[in-house]
């Protein structure tokens, strides 16, 4: 039996992170962290559609940003506009907002119907599947 003792400082890494890790879920793993987690989120994903609620106590709609490209959503706070004569407003900068969430979701989203709605703290954002393509069978004329 193998004790800690006994192993190789590679060993014991592999041990630990499972020996499964790809470099690709390192990064992930890596901007995950590097992002947080805030807001706190529910994901519900069922055949149709994919329904995320965000926690955000202390927020309004007007204080949130959401994006949404095929398959991932992102939710940040707005930034906030410099004061007139701070040094970030006379050369044009913008600032940086101070929370920021991706998610990413296993399928594409039909962005035209896709909806939110903001109430008592709590972001509902609906994300219905878009349609998916199906390979077609193209004749082929002959001359």
């Amino acid at each position: 039996m193998n004790t800690i003792f006994d192993m190789n400082p590679w060993s014991l890494l592999d041990e630990l992170l499972g020996g499964d890790w790809t470099a690709s879920g390192i990064v992930r793993n890596a901007r995950n962290r590097a992002e947080g987690r805030f807001p706190p989120v529910n994901i519900l994903i069922d055949d149709n559609a994919a329904l995320i609620e965000a926690e955000l106590p202390g927020h309004t709609a007007a204080d949130i940003e959401l994006t949404l490209d095929p398959e991932t959503v992102t939710l940040a706070d707005k930034p906030a506009l410099p004061a007139e004569g701070d040094e970030k407003a006379a050369n044009g900068e913008k600032t940086q907002p101070s929370w920021k969430r991706r998610i990413e979701l296993p399928f594409r989203v039909d962005a035209e119907k896709a909806t939110a709605k903001f109430e008592n703290g709590i972001l509902r954002i609906n994300l219905p599947k878009a349609e998916q393509r199906t390979a077609r069978r193209i004749p082929i004329a002959t001359a």
